[in-house]
């Protein structure tokens, strides 16, 4: 998906859903850095596109609590 389709997405949602998807992205971006600290994952970009899901809901949530 691309980033402006999931920012599109991320503006849709409550603030209470964004939560909920930080929540479950930064579970994943722990899981991602376990398994490559055991090397056991194999495509390690992963672990940068969740880095950057992470901030940009952390951004769509700043931009709700600011409007």
């Amino acid at each position: 998906m691309k980033s402006s389709e999931y920012m599109k997405e991320l503006q849709n949602k409550s603030v209470e859903e964004l939560n909920e998807d930080l929540v479950s992205a930064k579970k994943e971006l722990f899981n991602l850095r376990f398994q490559n600290a055991t090397n056991q994952l194999k495509n390690t970009a992963q672990i940068t596109t969740v880095r950057k899901n992470i901030a940009r809901i952390e951004t769509a949530i700043s931009a709700k609590a600011n409007a």
